[in-house]
């Protein structure tokens, strides 16, 4: 070789050293100074305590499941673990927490940790209803009044059946005999759910249930004794074979002593690949100001989907949205064309332009599979969801949310009260003792016709291990405008593999407290002792019962004198002297298995106990009629029934 041409090999390597360098100086994550982490984390701290467990039933830590899939029966029973925080007794305080447990796969209704024992902890199941403990399983609980007599109820779906409501009737105390078990499909079938939520997407007044679910309707997933061949999904990015979407439209219902809940099958004039994605989270708020809640779906292998509602009572029409590519955006990382694992969904308003954005729990695991959690930002050009478009843009890594580990619910919420949010995940898989990567990377790098076949999947047995010992990380937003992992510096440093996350005030002390599902572990409350927090404006915004009610505002909690039931969609807008807006909506059940309470927390800083707050209230009544009230109140916790004007007509 000539003198030349050495010079030009030796020119060709510096220059792809010198590229080399480059990006991996770009793919390093950016450290925070020691100095601002420790004052970060010392504005918050969690006592940790465990969920209450109720004794009688064996514990185990994997499903039975059909033989054709035994040789992954972990990965198969990776999911089911959830917990919910909710006011179930009517003590006006979002006190009692409804968990499942994997481990026995009981349902858990309890006082949560560290408040007053008012009641003893009990299990729900379906009996009288038709239930197979070795075929079917549940996979969450979500609280909501479904018959609207302003006591809260129970919805628990399944894998292997079709939900079930349980409904509180007017029996005095909390026990397993206060609540009727209920078919939501009165024709049954096999479902296998994994997520759910409330909203009124029809506009008609009246809170619609939405399914989500992953295998697909009429499966054997957990019947070990059955015949054939179960079947993976179809791809490991663009896979359209999982379980159909239903949204159940409210349809009536009956209160007293047996009351009931009727709700209607709504056909969705959608795309197949958009009924029959993998679904493991939902999420629905009104992102344009219609009071018409927008439908995000997080799939697992392949992109997830977000519907414009176009509908109206009784009618449901949805229009896909697809984000627009850029030269500087990843078609990976467009709203609608991602081929990520989507995993949570969860809405706030992360940047103070009034509009809610979008957080999105992906696998983004170091040196394993490193795709990317989503934070989608809204751009405000909501008249362009008309044109089918998302005005949502990517800015995960640039907010450093893009990256933490296998996740699973995604979580914005205030816990110190200085008007900025933090961001929670729960992580992990599978923990065991031999990693399993390697074969997994072969699995995903493999021809997707294959991957529908059981045969051709990987060993995911007790004893493997999948990110089994992650953090769940706590992200904290720095001077610099991007957030840093603080968990070890907060109390949350033990591993725990984990799939839900509830938020509620529970104790009513202005301090957002939370609670995570362990998927095979226990499950845990943190109560949030933060030394130092700010102010705090807390809304507890219900529904009145009777047409003729004039509405009421009051300080403090609801109590029996104050009946309605949570205004599940309203939209609050608060304006706070310095000329800052801040915006949320009541929440149906957003997410993969965690459901917080439907209460709206505000943090305010460093505001006084009497400063006056501007706050904008948007909802649809009873009738789907909508309604506004503009309201002037001081910090502190807040009760407010939205009146209904009678003789109004929907």
């Amino acid at each position: 070789m000539t003198l030349a041409g050495r010079g030009r090999r030796a020119t060709a390597r510096l220059v792809a050293l010198g590229l080399m360098v480059l990006l991996y100086g770009f793919a390093r994550l950016p450290t925070l100074p020691e100095a601002e982490r420790t004052a970060l984390a010392a504005r918050f701290r969690f006592t940790g305590l465990p969920l209450p467990a109720v004794a009688g039933v064996t514990s185990r830590n994997v499903r039975a499941v059909h033989p054709s899939l035994q040789h992954l029966s972990a990965w198969i029973s990776s999911v089911g673990a959830a917990v919910a925080l909710h006011d179930l007794d009517g003590d006006g305080l979002p006190n009692d927490v409804c968990s499942v447990d994997t481990r026995t796969d009981q349902v858990i209704v309890a006082p949560v940790p560290g408040t007053p024992a008012r009641y003893a902890p009990f299990t729900l199941h379906p009996a009288p209803l038709p239930y197979d403990a070795a075929t079917m399983a549940p996979m969450g609980c979500l609280p909501g009044d479904l018959n609207e007599d302003g006591r809260a109820d129970l919805l628990v779906y399944y894998w292997g059946r079709t939900p079930v409501a349980f409904l509180r009737t007017d029996a005095e105390g909390l026990t397993a005999q206060a609540y009727v078990p209920q078919e939501v499909v009165p024709e049954g079938g096999r479902w296998y759910t994994n997520t759910a939520t409330f909203a009124d997407v029809d506009g008609d007044g009246h809170a619609d249930l939405l399914i989500g679910n992953y295998f697909p309707d009429g499966a054997r997933i957990l019947d070990a004794q059955a015949a054939g061949v179960e079947h993976m999904q179809d791809s490991m990015s663009r896979a359209f074979n999982g379980g159909t979407k239903h949204f159940l439209l409210w349809a009536g219902a009956t209160t007293g002593v047996q009351p009931t809940v009727q709700f209607r099958d709504a056909r969705l004039d959608l795309p197949t690949e958009v009924l029959h994605s993998w679904t493991l989270a939902l999420g629905a708020a009104d992102l344009d100001g219609d009071l018409l809640p927008e439908v995000y779906m997080a799939n697992d292998f392949g992109p997830d989907r977000l519907l414009h509602n176009r509908s109206r009572p009784g009618a449901l029409h949805f229009v896909l949205l697809e984000g627009t590519k850029t030269f500087t955006t990843p078609s990976s990382k467009v709203l609608g064309h991602d081929s990520f694992k989507g995993m949570g969904i969860d809405f706030a308003d992360l940047n103070g332009d009034g509009w809610l954005d979008m957080y999105v729990s992906n696998i983004a695991t170091d040196y394993a599979l490193e795709e990317s959690h989503l934070v989608f930002l809204s751009t405000g050009a909501t008249a362009r969801m008309q044109q089918g478009k998302a005005p949502y843009v990517d800015h995960s890594e640039a907010l450093g949310l893009s990256r933490s580990g296998w996740g699973w619910e995604a979580r914005l919420a205030d816990f110190d009260n200085d008007g900025t949010l933090e961001a929670l995940q729960a992580t992990g898989f599978v923990r065991g003792t031999v990693n399993r990567w390697p074969e997994l990377h072969e699995l995903a790098m493999g021809n997707d016709s294959l991957v529908h076949r059981p045969g051709s999947w990987l060993r995911v047995q007790p004893g493997d291990d999948l990110s089994g010992h992650q953090l769940n990380p706590f992200f904290v937003r720095a001077r610099d405008g991007r957030y840093y992992d603080v968990a070890r510096d907060v109390g949350l440093h033990v591993p725990l593999v984990s799939r839900g996350i509830a938020t509620a005030d529970v104790d009513g002390d202005g301090r957002l407290d939370f609670a995570v599902a362990g998927q095979w572990d226990t499950s845990v409350f943190y109560r949030n002792t933060s030394p130092q927090p700010g102010a705090f404006l807390g809304l507890h915004i219900l529904l009145a019962l009777q047409p003729d009610s004039p509405g009421l505002v009051r300080a403090g909690h609801p109590g029996p004198d104050t009946p309605g039931r949570p205004a599940l969609g309203a939209a609050a807008t608060v304006q706070l002297p310095d000329g800052r807006r801040m915006v949320a909506q009541v929440d149906g059940g957003n997410g993969h298995s965690g459901k917080r309470s439907p209460d709206l927390h505000f943090g305010l800083g460093a505001l006084s106990s009497t400063t006056a707050i501007q706050v904008s209230l948007h909802w649809r009544d009873p009738r789907g009629r909508i309604q506004q009230q503009i309201l002037t109140l001081t910090p502190g916790w807040h009760t407010i029934v939205l009146g209904w004007p009678a003789g109004q007509e929907g």
